[in-house]
């Protein structure tokens, strides 16, 4: 979805820089905003309790999800959207933390793939377990505010970038 993407409201004035938004809008666009700010902090509370930075628990998701239980850091890198010097740097910090270790892949000998160690998944599922919690905790919020937003597009005719 583009990042400035406007809801029509029902009084158009032709000019899409001179249409109002529905008030509405803004009563989703908050309660998405603050669903989003009470799981980050819910959050990074959970992760500094463990050792864990964001950046490395969203690697260690990455990882886990990767199709053979191994990613490459070029991989984590596009994942994480972060420069493979980044990502190199990361894959150390997570490797110095006994949570993941490079190892050499079977399919071709040149490529070294990173992946979780026993103690990365016993980390990580408890972490997920805790963050799943979390979400649905503020799921009603995020679906009252994203039907809200949804019914207005219709109602309004859709959205425009």
């Amino acid at each position: 979805m583009p990042s400035a993407t406007r809801v029509r409201s029902a009084a158009k004035t032709g000019n899409s820089d001179d249409e109002t938004l529905d008030p509405g809008v803004f009563e989703g666009l908050a309660g998405i905003r603050l669903a989003m700010r009470r799981f980050l902090s819910f959050s990074e509370t959970a992760l500094a309790a463990v050792g864990v930075t964001t950046q490395q628990y969203q690697a260690l998701l990455v990882i886990k999800v990767s199709r053979q239980r191994g990613i490459r850091v070029r991989e984590i890198a596009d994942e994480l959207l972060i420069q493979h010097n980044g990502a190199v740097q990361l894959v150390d910090r997570l490797e110095i933390a006994g949570l993941a270790v490079r190892t050499p892949s079977v399919d071709d000998r040149r490529s070294v793939l990173v992946c979780l160690t026993p103690r990365g998944e016993q980390v990580l599922e408890g972490l997920a377990r805790k963050h799943l919690g979390a979400m649905l905790e503020n799921e009603p919020l995020l679906v009252e505010s994203l039907a809200r937003l949804r019914d207005l597009a219709h109602t309004t005719g859709g959205t425009e970038a």
